[in-house]
């Protein structure tokens, strides 16, 4: 795969493998600056160790990842994530004996990214652009799931990341819920940032992405626009898998 310098993400034949389970096969996929790439499959297809591969909490049996254009390694790995990339789980890993605000400065103190103060005034900002600026002391214990996954998006901007990867971000809540999150994720979109988001949510996917990427069996069966993958799918297992979910 040619690299391209806006290039913010690139895997290079990535394979993944748990024993004798091959998951991820000869995987290439490129992801450029600011755009919002959403990732869809059935379960089990390799779409979150896809993602996971991207900011090595799955290190890839064989093949390389490139973030900024730098080859992720052993040794440079905790600073290129440190340096680009932030990521919301699907469950909201968020420190239960903690506040909300000690939550989302806690990193960027440890890490000297911002002093205590610096650290408190993004939080206070990031709170506000996902509506939870009045919930800075609670607990997370003291928030609905929809709060809390909104909590580790403002999380993840604190870092002021420039790739934010998605994993499954909605699938642990309950479908109320569910539409907050998505809309805070669309407000987010139209910011410079790179999006990569593993999601069910085809309406989220029709809205926001710039491209699509269908996983199957381990490989990239298809990919193109939305309006591509909604109106012309080409590939069999893709209509498919479209026509059990839409």
């Amino acid at each position: 795969m040619e690299e391209k310098e806006n290039d913010m993400i690139r895997l290079v034949n990535v394979n993944k493998s748990f024993g004798d389970l091959h998951v991820l096969k000869d995987v290439n996929l490129s992801v450029k600056e600011g755009e919002k790439l959403v990732i869809i499959g059935p379960s089990g297809s390799g779409k979150s160790t896809s993602i996971r591969c991207m900011n090595f909490l799955e290190r890839p049996t064989s093949g390389d990842v490139y973030i900024a254009g730098e080859k992720m390694t052993h040794k440079n790995c905790t600073r290129l994530i440190r340096e680009n990339v932030s990521m919301v789980f699907q469950q909201f890993n968020l420190y239960p004996h903690m506040t909300v605000l000690k939550n989302l400065t806690l990193a960027p103190v440890m890490l000297k990214l911002a002093s205590k103060q610096e650290a408190e005034e993004t939080a206070y900002k990031y709170l506000e652009v996902v509506g939870l600026k009045n919930k800075a002391d609670a607990y997370p214990t003291q928030l609905s799931g929809g709060q809390q996954q909104r909590v580790a998006i403002a999380r993840a901007l604190c870092m002021k990341s420039k790739i934010i990867l998605f994993d499954e971000p909605t699938s642990a809540l309950d479908p109320e819920m569910v539409q907050e999150v998505l809309e805070v994720m669309i407000r987010l979109s139209k910011e410079n940032i790179t999006m990569v988001v593993v999601t069910h949510e085809m309406g989220f996917a029709r809205e926001v992405a710039d491209r699509i990427v269908f996983m199957d069996d381990g490989r990239i069966a298809e990919e193109g626009t939305p309006e591509h993958f909604f109106t012309n799918a080409q590939n069999k297992r893709t209509r498919e898998f479209l026509s059990k979910i839409l």
